[in-house]
Parts: C-alpha cells; sequence; structure tokens
C-alpha cells in the first residue's frame, strides 16, 4: 500500500520555487522529467484523460527499449507541448501526488517546463498574440475596427490566411468582440442594506476578466441582474488587468507577476473592504484561489485576495446555505445539457452551478464531469486543433445524447467548443448558467426572445 493509499491526509500542492535558478537549470528539469515520466509509465492511469500522456506512453513503447531508457531525452519537449495544464491528473488521477513520498505534481512540472522553454527560447508571434488577451481585446474591440474583425474571423479564405500565417486553426469557431464592453456599460448597485450570511461577505465586486469585457458582456450584465435581485451590493473592481492564466500556459512568469502587481492591489483593498470578489471565468478564479497563492507564497496580500475570490455559484449557493438566496422563480428551463469545466473541478468547491440551477422548478440537468479539449488558447492552435476535437469527442456525445434544451458550461469557450462539436445535430441553445440562472428569476414574456 502507498504512502497516501495508507493516509488520511489530503492532496496538497506545494509553493512553486520559480525564482530559484536551479528551477531554470535545463538538465534538472530534464532529470525530474525522467523521473517523474518513469513513475507515470509504470501507473498510466491517467492515458484517458488528454494527449499528453499518450504522447509520452507512444514515445516509451515505441522506443528502442519499451522503457523510459530508450527515449531520447529532447523528445521530452513533445510531452511537455501537449501539456495544456488542465490540472486534472493531480486533481482526479495520480495517486502519487503530495504528501506521497514520490512527490509527483504533473501540471507543475510541465510549468516548469513550459518556463523554462520561454526562459530560453521565447516564444512565436502567434503564442504571444493569443496570450496577451487584454492587448487583443482592446484593440479588437476599438470602433470601426470590430466588425473588421469579426467578419474576418467568419470569412473562410481570412481564416485560411490565419491558418497559413498564424497557425489559428482555420475550422476553430472564435469568439465575437463586442464594441458594448462590460466594464463600460455595466450598472452597479449599493443602495441596499447588506445582509451579514455566516458564510459570505454581504457585498460583492465583480472582477470582469478579459472575456466577458471584450467578447460576452452579457455574461456580467446577467450576473449584475441576479446580485441586484438578491439585494446584494454590488460595484467592479476599480482597475483591472489580465489574471494572467494565458501567460502561465505559456511559461511567462515574469509576465504573470507583472499583471500580479497591477490586479492585487485593488483586490487587496476590496478583500480588506470585506467583499466577496466574483469572478465568472473559472480559469481567472484559480488563477487567483490557486496558481498565484502558489507562485507568491510568502505574499499576504496574494493570500487574502485568494481567501476573498469566489466562484460566483460558490457564492450564490453559501449564500442559498445561510437562507439568504431568493428563489422566487418564474420560469423554468427544462432540459440542460450542463458541462462542469476542469478549472472550476480543480478548485474544490464541489458541484456548485448544478446545486444551485437545481431548485429552479421544472429543470431538468445532466451533468458531464470531463475534460472538453479546448482549454484557453491550446484548441486554437493548427497543430492541436485536431487533438482538441479528439478529446472533445465523448463530451460532445454526451452534451447531445438526452436533447437539451439549453447546453451550458460555467467555461463559455468550452461552451462554444462543444456546441462546435456536436455541429448541425445540435437544436439546443448555448447559455452561460449565470444567464439561465437569470432567465428562471425572470417572468416568461420577458424571456420570448431568449
Amino acid at each position: 500500500m502507498s504512502k497516501r493509499e495508507g493516509s488520511l491526509e489530503a492532496p496538497k500542492r506545494n509553493p512553486i520555487d520559480w525564482k530559484n535558478i536551479e528551477f531554470y537549470n535545463e538538465d534538472s528539469l530534464l532529470n525530474e522529467m525522467e523521473r517523474v515520466f518513469d513513475i507515470c509509465h509504470g501507473c498510466r492511469r491517467c492515458v484517458n484523460l488528454c494527449t499528453t500522456f499518450p504522447r509520452l506512453f507512444d514515445l516509451i513503447d515505441d522506443g528502442e527499449t519499451g522503457e523510459l531508457d530508450g527515449v531520447d531525452k529532447n523528445k521530452f519537449w513533445e510531452v511537455v507541448d501537449h501539456c495544456f495544464l488542465c490540472d486534472m491528473c493531480f486533481m482526479t488521477k495520480c495517486p502519487y501526488v503530495p504528501p506521497h513520498e514520490w512527490n509527483v505534481d504533473f501540471p507543475h512540472l510541465m510549468l516548469r517546463a513550459k518556463a523554462v522553454k520561454f526562459k530560453t527560447k521565447g516564444a512565436g508571434f502567434r503564442d504571444k498574440l493569443l496570450s496577451n488577451t487584454d492587448m487583443v481585446g482592446k484593440i479588437a474591440t476599438t470602433p470601426g475596427i470590430v466588425q473588421t474583425v469579426n467578419t474576418l474571423n467568419k470569412t473562410p479564405a481570412a481564416r485560411k490566411v490565419m491558418d497559413n500565417v498564424l497557425g489559428i486553426h482555420a475550422d476553430r469557431t472564435l469568439p465575437e468582440f463586442t464594441t458594448n464592453k462590460f466594464r463600460t456599460a455595466a450598472q452597479t448597485h449599493d443602495e441596499f442594506e447588506i445582509k451579514n450570511g455566516e458564510r459570505t461577505p454581504g457585498k460583492a465586486a465583480i472582477y470582469a476578466t478579459c472575456y466577458i469585457n471584450y467578447s460576452e458582456p452579457g455574461i456580467g450584465h446577467d450576473l449584475l441582474k441576479i446580485l441586484s435581485h438578491n439585494e446584494i451590493p454590488t460595484i467592479l473592481v476599480e482597475k483591472e488587468a489580465c489574471c494572467g492564466m494565458p501567460k502561465l500556459e505559456l511559461g511567462d512568469l515574469e509576465t504573470v507577476e507583472q499583471l500580479k502587481n497591477e490586479n492585487i492591489p485593488y483586490l487587496m483593498e476590496l478583500a480588506d473592504d470585506g467583499y466577496a470578489i466574483l469572478s465568472a471565468i473559472p480559469s481567472c478564479t484559480l488563477m487567483y484561489k490557486q496558481e498565484l497563492p502558489l507562485l507568491f507564497p510568502d505574499d499576504k496580500a496574494v493570500q487574502a485576495v485568494a481567501a476573498a475570490m469566489y466562484d460566483p455559484f460558490e457564492y450564490l449557493m453559501l449564500r442559498h446555505q445561510d437562507q439568504l438566496l431568493k428563489t422566487d422563480f418564474k420560469t423554468q428551463l427544462g432540459k440542460i445539457a450542463y458541462h462542469i469545466p476542469c478549472h472550476q473541478r480543480v478548485q474544490n468547491i464541489g458541484k456548485k452551478t448544478h446545486a444551485v440551477l437545481k431548485l429552479i422548478p421544472g429543470t431538468e440537468i445532466s451533468i458531464v464531469e470531463r475534460c472538453s479539449g479546448h482549454d484557453g488558447t491550446w484548441g486554437v492552435k493548427s497543430e492541436y486543433f485536431a487533438d482538441s476535437m479528439k478529446i472533445g469527442r465523448p463530451v460532445f456525445r454526451q452534451m447531445a445524447v438526452s436533447k437539451p434544451d439549453y447546453i451550458s458550461s460555467d467555461c463559455p469557450i468550452a461552451a462554444r467548443h462543444i456546441e462546435q462539436g456536436i455541429g448541425t445535430e445540435n437544436t439546443a441553445k448555448n447559455m452561460h448558467p449565470i444567464s439561465l440562472l437569470r432567465l428562471a428569476y425572470e417572468e416568461p414574456s420577458n424571456n420570448s426572445n431568449e
């Protein structure tokens, strides 16, 4: 029996010692990859999670010895490139994570490898572009430009050029950009009396995120309507930049630190003032809850912000447990095929979105707990598009089988990927869970255009 299997201790993440010069020692990195890969080779229970582990096992099985010693270490980088840091191997499969003596944290080993690669080789134009979500959003949503960008993203000839020149796959459905940015148009309120719950702060601050601000502001507006309906005083974070997750996935940890330094002072002020900070994109929430605290374990402000950061449905369910959530739902939602994204699952908050939506009468929810295969930017890239669709195939099938009225995921990028994967067979409307909850609160007559 392994140490973890015989222990009552929960899995834990160790701080990421990324400022230690040894962190970037390539020989040391390759030796650690060899150690961990050999453990993975002897276990193989992660083979069905993604394409990372099948690539590793193919390298071993096709090598001269059928063992890891038959694999050229230079090929280890192929494994690194296939990992999109979903964290699911650590959270759901691996029996050797800390506190096990073997100390396997595969995602953070891949993060170290990506950081070493970025440090030594940099990144290409495409990867820098895709990971700079704030800059792209600001430029693409400029009046007069946004219409052109959206048109080009839907034009086959232009998409072929983007595929050939930039390496953005021609068949990948891309999000539209908006001129009506969320942070510009949002109307917040503070006129209600604060209700002090036992588990949550009675007032909220919304961290908009690049995606909601520039692509789907309706999600943010619907969240504001839900909070207003529940008489929860709400404001926007005064100023925000990208959370840093795209740069983390690129291995650009110095830029992650720069973005942290931009965001944390504003968020820390809100945390000190007793606000629950809500982020409606799971990857952004995870960045503040897990990754930044592990990257900056001695930064008290980062730790305080992590404690104040909530997934919206985590917050709402805690309010419900304190009997403070209004359940005066007026519209039944019918059948919902609901996908739980990886970056929400690894927050260890449970199925809070499902728990809240289940409160709505006349609503039937089928749950899919499996990686959709898209990731933030990984599934956009030409070389990984086919893999992303392959990973997502079981999800596409499970989401469509019940012939739902709605398909929904807390990650709107995953939802769009699923919608594309289901294809012409799909008759369901794609709506974010927050928008579904807002819909349930409204009179049916007000929902005729939904």
